[in-house]
């Protein structure tokens, strides 16, 4: 018991990650940050125009050491790997990281939604699913942290007065006793340092 301190008893197996307004430029900041060797996936979702083709997850692989890409159904999330949510897709993932593209209906009128990959991930990973929301507009990722944290997993929020746009991350500070609030600058430092159990809580 005496390395529970410092490390957790259930490694993290999934990072998932959230934003809106302003997101385009936060998520280069953390995946920039992130080393090639980050042991688990990432997921995203940032909300973008459905009438357009995007090339953020190509933007992000050429400035990100990890290999982003957009998800695709039916395939599953590696480790060293970011999977961004197409455009007008709700990302899902379920059991062994088995990464699910859905049409549901919008939530919060946003598709892809924050909560609902949140919400997928609490339930896939319970107290080893870690999320992050971003800078953003609007309430979307709150729900979805409170799933998360009901299932003793992990709730980073971009700290609010330092975000670009503080809607997003506030909602989820408001939502749930959110386990870190951090600058932007921040965040990439502290997911690695909770995934190596080098960082208690």
């Amino acid at each position: 018991m005496s390395g529970l301190s410092r490390s957790r008893a259930v490694p993290y197996e999934i990072v998932a990650i959230g934003a809106s307004a302003g997101g385009v430029k936060a998520l280069l900041t953390v995946l920039e940050a992130l080393p090639a060797d980050f042991p688990v996936p990432v997921l995203i979702v940032q909300h973008l125009d459905p009438l357009h083709d995007t090339v953020l997850a190509d933007l992000l692989d050429r400035r990100s050491r990890l290999r982003v890409k957009l998800a695709e159904d039916g395939e599953v999330a590696e480790p060293g790997a970011a999977y961004v949510a197409p455009p007008d897709r709700h990302l899902l993932v379920g059991p062994g990281g088995e990464l699910r593209l859905s049409k549901r209906d919008k939530v919060r009128f946003v598709r892809p939604s924050a909560d609902l990959l949140f919400e997928s991930v609490a339930v896939a990973c319970g107290a080893a699913a870690l999320v992050c929301v971003l800078t953003g507009t609007g309430f979307d990722g709150s729900a979805g942290a409170r799933a998360v944290s009901s299932r003793g997993g992990t709730v980073v929020a971009e700290d609010p007065s330092t975000a670009e746009f503080k809607g997003m991350p506030q909602a989820v500070v408001n939502a749930v006793a959110v386990d870190l609030m951090l600058p932007l600058e921040g965040i990439a430092a502290a997911l690695v340092a909770l995934i190596e159990g080098t960082r208690s809580l």
